[in-house]
């Protein structure tokens, strides 16, 4: 099994972390982002990730290293590609068509979710993942026909279905996907958005008789804002990545979990939580912070935050209610 990821994307709704930080390597609780994606498939998958694909605009040689080790960690192996110029999703998936042979996942760098047992793909040509939606006019949308997919409907005006389609696809036979994405960029066959759409070559598919069956998730998590980075970091904390209190070292300090803790973070007479992340090395000294995310080796000292995100290496004294600010800011004196 090969696994496509397009993080070509700037995440300009992440700013100012995305300045300097891929939205798919920013941290929730210690993890990067797209590393907590590709566990879940290897957790819910009857198979093994064999490489895993990176389509990437400029992030720079030290972007593609972590990409790299992380892919090791999996024990796949990586490959780099880039996307030179944003023309929709097809394009960003044809420029890994080296590595689109066998079956394949195709899965957008900013979807995570979560899904209780392993999921069937035995018996089907194609596997989409949906997520049932309260306002499906929201999203795009997959007809069912018994246990079939039998088409999709971009932000639907009548009530067709409330199956959302959340970002991530199975392919059997990956020349196949692959040729249909060459058709449309050879033909230059742009949506009325003027982009090349991955849409339009799942629909050619589904209309050459390929069956395509659903999996859905319970839980469907955004990242694409720094709002929803908190609370889809809160969310996490909530299950298994919370620090236990026992573990937590600190000097005078005041725990409300859930909390995250990364390895040698400096705790002193403060009050920490609930819904609070600290990446490794960071130090919080003299403050109060409750629901915000401070990234590594950042300093927070007579502080009090709420509702915050503090870029790594970034200073913050002696504030007192909500800030983002980016990589190596700093705040008062």
């Amino acid at each position: 099994m090969k696994l496509i990821i397009p993080m070509a994307g700037r995440g300009t709704r992440l700013r100012p972390h995305t300045h300097t930080t891929p939205k798919p390597l920013l941290p929730i609780a210690g993890t990067m982002m797209i590393e907590r994606i590709v566990d879940t498939f290897s957790k819910t998958l009857n198979q093994d990730i064999e490489e895993i694909a990176f389509v990437l605009g400029d992030f720079g040689k030290e972007v593609e290293q972590k990409l790299t080790d992380m892919a090791k960690r999996f024990n796949a192996k990586p490959s780099i590609y880039y996307q030179k110029k944003a023309m929709g999703t097809a394009d960003a998936v044809y420029c890994a068509a080296d590595s689109m042979q066998g079956e394949i996942i195709v899965a957008f760098a900013d979807t995570l979710f979560e899904t209780a047992g392993k999921v069937e793909i035995s018996d089907a040509d194609a596997v989409i993942w949906l997520k049932e939606v309260e306002n499906p006019s929201s999203f795009g949308v997959a007809k069912m026909d018994g246990d079939r997919i039998s088409g999709f409907v971009e932000k639907p005006s009548e009530p067709v279905s409330n199956l959302a389609i959340i970002g991530v696809y199975y392919f059997r036979k990956g020349e196949d996907l692959r040729d249909e994405l060459a058709h449309i960029i050879d033909n230059d066959l742009k949506s009325q958005r003027g982009e090349y759409e991955l849409t339009a070559a799942i629909d050619a598919l589904l209309e050459k008789g390929n069956v395509f069956k659903p999996a859905t998730v319970d839980t469907w998590l955004d990242c694409g804002t720094i709002r929803s980075w908190i609370d889809t970091t809160n969310h996490v904390l909530s299950g298994e990545a919370a620090t236990p209190l026992e573990k937590i070292s600190h000097e005078g300090c005041t725990i409300h979990p859930p909390v995250f803790i990364g390895d040698n973070v400096t705790l002193k007479h403060s009050t920490i939580g609930p819904n609070v992340s600290i990446e490794s090395g960071a130090i919080v000294e003299q403050s109060t912070v409750e629901d915000a995310i401070i990234n590594s080796n950042a300093s927070v000292k007579g502080c009090e935050l709420s509702n915050s995100s503090v870029g790594a290496f970034a200073r913050v004294n002696a504030f007192s209610g909500s800030l983002h600010i980016g990589d190596h800011s700093i705040v008062g004196e």
